[in-house]
């Protein structure tokens, strides 16, 4: 599939490095409205200013878990239906259980190929485009 360059993706980890890997991947696979924000909590304040079409979400970061936020998401009426992918280095299979009650679309494990990423975003958005 290829991108839809007005998909508006959502970016979530703590480490400014792993946000321009993604980044980088995203550019690449041609989405080019991208967001940003170093936690959960500052994620919400994006999501409560404008539309986001995918989140991708690290698990462990300061301020606010991606779970935290995945919990968040889901809970309010106006965001509840955005697709959400985990992109976590907790691969203990506890986590990923708890990222799937809580209704995450996708999870990625890192370290993660663009090719991976590619592929859990073209089947979390190919109902959506």
């Amino acid at each position: 599939m290829a991108a839809a360059p007005d998909i508006k993706i959502l970016v979530v980890d703590d480490s400014a490095i792993m946000r321009r890997i993604i980044k980088n991947h995203l550019a690449i696979l041609g989405y080019k409205n991208i967001r940003e924000a170093p936690n959960g909590r500052k994620a919400l304040e994006v999501l409560s200013g404008e539309k986001i079409d995918l989140i991708l979400s690290d698990w462990c970061m300061q301020g606010m878990y991606g779970i935290d936020l995945l919990r968040a998401v889901r809970t309010d009426t106006s965001l509840a239906n955005i697709p959400f992918i985990m992109i976590s280095a907790e691969a203990q299979q506890h986590f990923i259980d708890e990222a799937f009650d809580e209704k995450v679309n996708s999870y990625i494990i890192k370290p993660f190929t663009r090719e991976m990423l590619e592929k859990q975003i073209s089947e979390v958005l190919i109902d959506r485009v």
